[in-house]
């Protein structure tokens, strides 16, 4: 159900409340992450209560060049076709040259923020929340490709702001509003801590890394969970 509205006319403010509000409910990447629906039929803008950093290397990393050769034939050329083909064609010619750039190992760390706020306005729910999980577990299982054939997520750790108040109904206004700043939790060593193991002078492998978590770091009023543990 909806409000048709005459493409000639803008919406208005009504209209526009309505079609983001339709938009959040029906589509989970909108209620998710957000939108700008601007285009065409006005439908507002929803506020995204989840929120990506980009992804940075632990350590610094050095991109590796890769020579690929291909020796098959890609032109039509049929079987009976082929040694006159094969003669009269540079030996340049009948291959492609290619490459590919890999990086022998990098661990990389990034944080996702999610509002209350923004969750209670656009209506992403506990079962988006494990929806979003589930994805974030099995980031690479179904996309394995041969530059990125072993990258897996190694540790997600999840910080739930639950208060303190004694009155629950305090105790929830107070969690979302949050009990401390963000950056006290997520900021590599504040509670998790990552850092390579003393013998190793270059990363090859996740286990020449050392991940601690110092839970004595964390607030009162802050819960935290492994979600791959």
């Amino acid at each position: 159900a909806g409000t048709a509205v005459a493409k000639d006319k803008e919406p208005n403010l009504d209209q526009v409340e309505k079609a983001a509000k339709w938009m959040s409910a029906n589509f989970f990447d909108v209620r998710c992450f957000g939108a700008v629906m601007q285009t065409g039929a006005n439908a507002g803008q929803v506020l995204g209560p989840v929120q990506m950093t980009f992804a940075r290397s632990v350590d610094p990393v050095l991109p590796m060049d890769i020579a690929i050769t291909r020796m098959a034939v890609a032109e039509d050329v049929k079987d009976e076709d082929y040694d006159k083909w094969a003669n009269d064609k540079p030996e340049s010619r009948r291959r492609t040259m290619g490459g590919k750039q890999m990086i022998p190992y990098g661990l990389y760390a990034f944080q996702i923020f999610i509002s209350a706020n923004h969750a209670q306005k656009a209506g992403f729910t506990e079962a988006d929340l494990g929806v979003l999980k589930e994805a974030l577990v099995n980031l690479f299982e179904l996309n394995r490709t041969a530059s990125k054939g072993f990258m897996a997520p190694r540790g997600i750790f999840a910080f739930k702001h639950v208060g303190t108040d004694s009155n629950p109904e305090q105790r929830i206004a107070q969690a979302k509003l949050g009990c401390c700043p963000a950056h006290k939790l997520v900021e590599l060593g504040a509670v998790v801590n990552v850092k390579r193991q003393p013998s190793v002078q270059f990363a090859r492998q996740f286990s020449d890394y050392e991940v601690s978590v110092d839970l004595a770091k964390i607030p009162a009023g802050v819960e935290m969970q492994d979600w791959l543990n």
